[in-house]
């Protein structure tokens, strides 16, 4: 049994499946902007949208077992991710897309900015609850999630 208090455990097992379910979202945001771009800049942004799904994609085992290893339940389906989720609904629309050919890249910004700045928050309460090994997996999560609003915002310029 793991050495961390109970309270350490629902406290870390709770911000974690809040993490689980924004990242979460936040990769099938990226496939719906990977799908549907279009304009002059369409081969690019489809294939960086492709990279930073799958950048964003690698840490989600990795939160969902932490999960079970702190003795919870990875909440990890499509339906308790579309319930958990902090994010807000990807929304660019038909006329969006087509008058603005980085539609897609300006509203999948936000969504990592926002994504990121939250797991930052927990990166730093689980620390305080005690949890260490948390803190530091979220923290490589963050690490991801910057790396590829880095590299989408580099295509807005």
């Amino acid at each position: 049994m793991n050495d961390l208090p109970a309270k350490t455990r629902a406290f870390s097992i709770n911000a974690l499946n809040q993490t689980l379910a924004d990242v979460s979202d936040l990769y099938s945001q990226t496939k719906q902007a990977h799908w549907n771009v279009r304009g002059p800049y369409f081969y690019t942004l489809h294939k960086l949208f492709d990279d930073v799904a799958a950048a964003v994609e690698e840490p989600i085992d990795g939160i969902a077992e932490r999960i079970v290893q702190l003795g919870g339940v990875a909440e990890g389906t499509v339906r308790m991710t579309a319930k958990n989720s902090s994010l807000s609904e990807l929304k660019v629309s038909d006329k969006a897309a087509d008058s603005d050919p980085l539609a897609y890249a300006k509203a999948l910004a936000k969504q990592y900015a926002d994504c990121a700045k939250a797991v930052r928050k927990k990166v730093d309460s689980t620390a305080d609850a005690g949890d260490a090994d948390t803190s530091d997996l979220l923290t490589g999560v963050s690490n991801a999630l910057d790396k590829s609003l880095w590299f989408i915002e580099a295509h807005m310029r």
